[in-house]
């Protein structure tokens, strides 16, 4: 899988690259930045899925995040939130399409042929870490924000051999049981329910999904977050996981909002959560 460089910068005691690769998965170029701290390698990972209208340039610019990464000597990799380009379908809103990818694998027009994100991450993107950049995947994480904290989760509890630890900034935990994720489903998926139940964390918590796969799972939910109510609900998730005995650390922050200056106070603990798991 041919990998082009498009930038790199020095930061914090280690490398930061934004590349671009063509997805099998997809059948389009990807983008992803990727940061690597200095020393002798093969790190741990930790795979950061953005949210709805974000690309890889946002946690990349605006998270925080590589200071922390630098000390804890941890690869940090953002990928695009969808497949991008002419001929790649798309709809005017901000919630559907391109950049709302959803981290699911489509399975109706016009969408089918190019958004499948959950293969992309899960596959294409594994391949490309592994043959280009001295991660160790056996020591690799996953955790993401809104629409990505909802990747985050279902990847982790449906390819548990592929994500050894977890965590999520306010995410859509039951997208089936919201208006952003009934209409993204709908459009992806089509209108049977049953085929939505896949990709709904508390549903798969609630079946057992990796039961027993992860010690402690890590979610960060603001309080002053003007989507909790209508669209995030991180008390379905909660209940689905005291339902299995899975522990859970949902931690509900008094006046943080769904914004990156959010993400920037709690970045550290995040990545300090996933290196402590990830040895």
């Amino acid at each position: 899988m041919a990998l082009e460089t498009l930038e790199t910068h020095r930061c914090f005691a280690g490398t930061l690259g934004i590349y671009r690769h063509v997805s099998a998965a997809t059948g389009t170029p990807m983008r992803f930045s990727v940061y690597v701290p200095d020393g002798k390698g093969p790190f741990p990972a930790v795979i950061f899925l953005a949210g709805l209208t974000c690309t890889e340039e946002n946690f990349t610019v605006k998270a925080g995040a590589y200071a922390h990464a630098s000390k804890l000597g941890l690869v940090v990799v953002a990928p695009d939130t969808s497949p991008r380009g002419e001929g790649v379908a798309d709809d005017g809103a901000y919630d559907l399409g391109q950049g709302a990818g959803f981290y699911i694998d489509a399975t109706e027009k016009p969408w089918a042929p190019h958004f499948r994100m959950e293969s992309y991450v899960a596959r294409d993107l594994q391949t490309a870490l592994r043959e280009n950049f001295p991660v160790d995947p056996a020591r690799q994480g996953i955790t993401g924000h809104s629409m990505g904290g909802h990747g985050a989760l279902t990847l982790a509890l449906k390819h548990p051999d592929s994500f050894h630890s977890v965590s999520a900034f306010a995410p859509i935990v039951s997208p089936t049981r919201c208006p952003w994720g009934e209409k993204a489903f709908s459009a992806y998926l089509g209108p049977d329910r049953a085929e939505w139940t896949a990709h709904d964390a508390s549903l798969l918590m609630a079946g057992g999904a990796a039961l027993g796969r992860y010690d402690d799972i890590l979610i960060d939910q603001g309080l002053a977050d003007n989507f909790l109510e209508k669209e995030l609900k991180p008390e379905l998730f909660e209940e689905a996981c005291q339902a299995v005995k899975q522990k859970l650390t949902l931690r509900r922050r008094p006046g943080h909002d769904h914004s990156y200056y959010f993400i920037q106070t709690f970045i550290g603990d995040h990545l300090a959560f996933h290196r402590e798991r990830l040895g």
